[in-house]
């Protein structure tokens, strides 16, 4: 646990606490970008230690979540191909498409295999002639870099056989349709500290400037997460609005130049469609004409597609910032990690599968019966939380 301890320390974590209680003049909503970071605050019960002023809410920053329909629809699509092996990470196999979901085809002998690199399809097409291997390439711009290697080894190698399916999008632009959104209550970002690991932080320095937010880079752990909170409320009580970045250990301004030359060389930006958002214009990348020998959307033509979302399915809402999974009805009902309805309670990421694994359904379901699970009456605001001792908290 070295390197890791002092960020989960239990009175490190009450002391900003404390400190950001004491800045604290009006209601503020905070909005997390990343979905690693909704996990952490939910784990840890860091919304439940800021005072009542402050509400966070949580943004679209789960890559499975975002994946468009109609991108999981084409994936479905290539991958029922009998000379397909479509290879994927394991948390796609599960987000439900317009008719089911890949695991679901493959148990009816699709070749669909989950690989832990883009480099291992990459092998696996030099191992398989006679096939054709498709990666379903995902993500924002933390994972491009490995994506845009494949591609980049493909073609070096000469694999007519290796094609990817793009689907990557872009936080800066999202952040910027939040903003500009009817009814957006977000007056401040915590910053998406991985996809600035190797994008750097001068594509949100405009964004700060326009619309007059703060954007505060962040870690993960409960000390990085309520430093980032405190940094936010400091700036908006101040009236200022800037790019901070304590998250110095793996951040620098202008991020990794190696990754952002590699994605350069092999994809562009291109306009992109969210699950539960829509189109955002330039939110995307795509792969570059002199790789279009590799992108399977053009060898498969699969752009012709009907989708149907589920008319019971609030995640759209949710990746807004505009509810809450436990504003569901469903949730931790008819839709759980086992019977998911919706990407966000699929991924490991996602806001929904966070307040399920824990517990917040259960606080849901009685508050839904006017107790609190032993009989009394809840109160109208919870407990004092705790910092849940796990993995390092004292």
């Amino acid at each position: 646990m070295k390197h890791l301890d002092e960020y989960r320390d239990r009175a490190a974590a009450r002391k900003l606490a404390a400190a950001i209680a004491r800045i604290v003049t009006r209601p503020w909503t905070i909005m997390e970008v990343c979905g690693g970071q909704t996990h952490s605050i939910v784990k840890y019960g860091i919304d439940r230690i800021l005072p009542r002023e402050l509400e966070l809410v949580h943004g679209p920053g789960c890559p499975v979540c975002v994946t468009s329909l109609e991108m999981i629809d084409r994936a479905h699509a290539i991958a029922a191909r009998p000379e397909v092996i479509f290879c994927s990470f394991g948390d796609m196999l599960r987000v439900p498409g317009s008719r089911g979901d890949l695991l679901e085809l493959k148990s009816r002998g699709s070749d669909i295999r989950i690989v832990y690199s883009p480099l291992d399809a990459v092998n696996l097409a030099a191992a398989n002639p006679d096939q054709k291997v498709v990666f379903f390439a995902i993500g924002f711009e933390t994972t491009a870099p490995a994506n845009a290697m494949a591609v980049w080894m493909a073609r070096q190698r000469r694999l007519q056989n290796f094609s990817v399916l793009v689907s990557h999008v872009l936080v800066p632009p999202m952040i910027t349709a939040i903003l500009q959104a009817p009814g957006n209550r977000v007056r401040g970002f915590l910053g998406p500290g991985h996809v600035c690991t190797v994008m750097g932080q001068t594509e949100y320095e405009p964004i700060a400037r326009r619309y007059g937010v703060p954007i505060v880079i962040t870690g993960f752990e409960p000390v990085d997460l309520l430093e980032g909170v405190l940094r936010t409320v400091q700036q908006l009580e101040a009236g200022r609005a800037e790019v901070e970045n304590p998250y110095a250990r793996a951040v620098r301004r202008e991020g990794n130049p190696a990754s952002r030359r590699l994605i350069e060389d092999v994809f562009e930006v291109c306009d992109r469609k969210w699950r539960g958002v829509g189109l955002i214009p330039k939110s995307g990348f795509k792969l570059r004409y002199e790789f279009r020998a590799h992108d399977a959307e053009r060898l498969f033509e699969v752009d012709d597609i009907d989708t149907q979302e589920s008319p019971d399915c609030i995640s759209g809402q949710i990746l807004k910032g505009l509810k809450k999974p436990h504003d569901c009805p469903a949730f931790g009902r008819q839709c759980t990690p086992q019977t998911p309805m919706g990407a966000t309670m699929v991924s490991s990421e996602g806001a929904c599968a966070a307040y399920y694994t824990y517990g917040r359904h259960l606080e849901a379901a009685a508050r839904a019966q006017g107790t609190n699970g032993a009989g009394s009456s809840l109160e109208t605001s919870p407990a004092e939380p705790q910092l849940v001792p796990i993995g390092g908290i004292r």
